[in-house]
């Protein structure tokens, strides 16, 4: 077995790790970063899910560096892709023009820039990346973290990286329950948190939010690409929800907030531009019309709509075997409702049923070759984590509008490392419930979040933070993942440098302030709202 030591292991590559690869970097430690799949970015690229970000993303809400994977984007298209000149010289250039961002653009563009910020960093050495790793054991010594052994999806060779500090940027907080670190699952009891929008009765671990298997698409009317009928398509084309008002595979779903039925079209209407409600333009990844004319012919759309949700059961705290099963439920409901697109949707022109010429793109997620053979995401979007047992837990009394009836703003947190912005938003749930999805306001990151009860030398870096199933709903999300993530790698290469753990620097005024002007002088963080946007509550699509 290959045995690789150095100062800060971050397993997981999406944006949680990288961001927290960036900034153990800039502070001088060596870094090891390792990814399941072959493209780093997480839920921005190998989960092909466009960010949703702050309303305010353009004046606040994020950290420099956060901005500077916004800008190298806006960069890259401006460098390589031929827009039409006033397109270029737009400030806030969107190269989708999705309405679900101010920057919706393809995932291989994420993983391009990406890349280009590692690269000074890999080219020294500094930083090592281990791509198609994906962890099988930790090994601990008391109460710290001492390695963890990792297998090549490639080679099936393992490696064990011993490393000062470890950082658990998975997607499902793997190394939480690979290294014994006291985490929860689901969704708790009102008993435990008094959350106002918490479970009434007991806790439920299996109760989680639903996940989406994602995928791109053209549109090329005139021409058939319907794909070969998914195996599950007749239990799909069927199946309806108790709590849904028709069957899954349909134009009609759920208003997220008001729980009403409502029906969208596909493409809204050309004549008049009504695009905001309809499905193609809400996750637009790709815009013909910022091109010369015919140059392209078609735009590209993220299929990640109400009707992929999948939540016939959870996929964190079962058997490997449930996993799997309802990981293959997810591809074969998004594969399901593709065809239904193609051959039995109403069409909104009034000429039958279907839209043959819907083509799947798998090279648009980097699935054309040696991936999955369906064309979908390399990864499912997964929406909850398991999450550590903090110091500090993050409470809808803390950030719900609902919740803080009386008082002004979300709670002020003296430990903040960032801040945030975004609606509590849940999707329907593997224990058969609706939306959950009300108001919050912009908040604070505290660091008591990103410190376990027990571990010392194990951050979480991204989803898997202290937060319960309800905030979990707020802090999900792109720029906060990033912002979680940033804060760990700072943490992590602080205690370092001052042979500190992170809960002395905490619980310690004098190491707390210090640490605190490092993330805003050195790295850029913003650790308040302005005032004019401290108490605005966050809006709904």
């Amino acid at each position: 077995m290959t045995e690789i030591q150095t100062d800060i292991l971050i397993v997981g590559g999406g944006l949680g790790g990288v961001a927290a690869a960036l900034a153990a970097l800039r502070l001088g430690r060596r870094v090891v970063l390792t990814e399941e799949t072959d493209w780093l970015g997480g839920q921005l690229s190998a989960q092909a899910v466009p960010p949703d970000e702050a309303w305010w993303i353009e004046d606040a809400g994020a950290t420099a560096s956060y901005r500077r994977l916004r800008h190298l984007v806006r960069e890259y298209y401006r460098a390589h892709y031929p827009l039409r000149e006033e397109v270029r010289a737009q400030e806030h250039l969107n190269p989708g023009l999705g309405n679900v961002s101010r920057l919706c653009f393809e995932p291989r563009v994420g993983v391009a820039v990406i890349e280009a910020m590692l690269a000074p960093w890999r080219a020294g050495g500094q930083l090592r990346v281990l791509m198609n790793h994906r962890p099988m054991r930790a090994k601990m010594d008391g109460d710290r973290v001492a390695g963890v052994e990792l297998e090549s999806s490639a080679t099936g060779k393992r490696t064990f990286i011993q490393a000062h500090y470890v950082l658990d940027a998975t997607e499902l907080g793997d190394l939480l329950d690979l290294a014994g670190v006291e985490h929860v699952v689901g969704a708790e009891s009102q008993d435990d948190t008094g959350e106002l929008h918490a479970l009434p009765g007991p806790a439920n671990p299996l109760d989680q939010q639903a996940v989406s298997w994602c995928f791109a698409v053209d549109y090329l009317p005139g021409e058939d690409h319907t794909i070969e009928k998914p195996e599950d398509y007749d239990f799909w084309r069927t199946y309806q929800a108790p709590f849904w008002p028709g069957p899954q595979l349909a134009w009609t779903d759920v208003h997220p907030i008001t729980l009403q039925p409502r029906t969208r079209d596909l493409f809204g209407d050309p004549v008049v531009q009504l695009h905001r409600g309809d499905f193609w333009h809400y996750r637009r990844i790709f815009c013909k019309d910022q091109y010369p004319e015919g140059l392209y012919p078609s735009d590209i759309t993220l299929v990640n709509w109400p009707h992929i949700d999948y939540w016939l059961g959870p996929i964190i705290g079962v058997s490997e075997e449930e996993k799997r099963r309802h990981l293959r439920g997810a591809r074969q409901l998004s594969l399901s409702m593709l065809y239904w697109m193609q051959t039995e949707a109403p069409r909104h022109d009034g000429k039958g049923e279907g839209y043959p010429g819907l083509r799947l793109r798998p090279d648009v997620v980097g699935t054309e070759a040696g991936g999955p053979e369906d064309g979908l995401a390399k990864s499912v979007y997964v929406r909850e984590s398991r999450r550590i047992q903090a110091e500090f837990t993050v409470l809808e009394q803390h950030v719900g509008v609902q919740a803080r009836a009386g008082l002004t703003g979300a709670e002020t947190f003296p430990d903040s490392v960032g801040i945030g912005q975004y609606r509590i938003d849940l999707h329907p749930s593997t224990a058969g419930r609706s939306y959950v999805d009300v108001e919050s306001y912009p908040f604070q990151i505290p660091l008591g979040a990103l410190i376990p009860v027990r571990v010392e030398n194990l951050l979480p870096a991204g989803k898997n933070m202290g937060t319960t199933h309800i905030t979990n709903g707020c802090y999900r999300l792109h720029p906060v993942e990033w912002n979680v993530g940033e804060a760990a790698g700072a943490l992590a290469a602080y205690c370092l440098e001052r042979g500190l753990t992170p809960r002395q620097v905490r619980n310690t005024a004098g190491h707390l302030q210090d640490f605190q002007a490092l993330l805003t002088v050195d790295l850029g963080f913003e650790l308040a709202w302005p005032e004019r946007y401290r108490l605005t509550a966050s809006p709904g699509f």
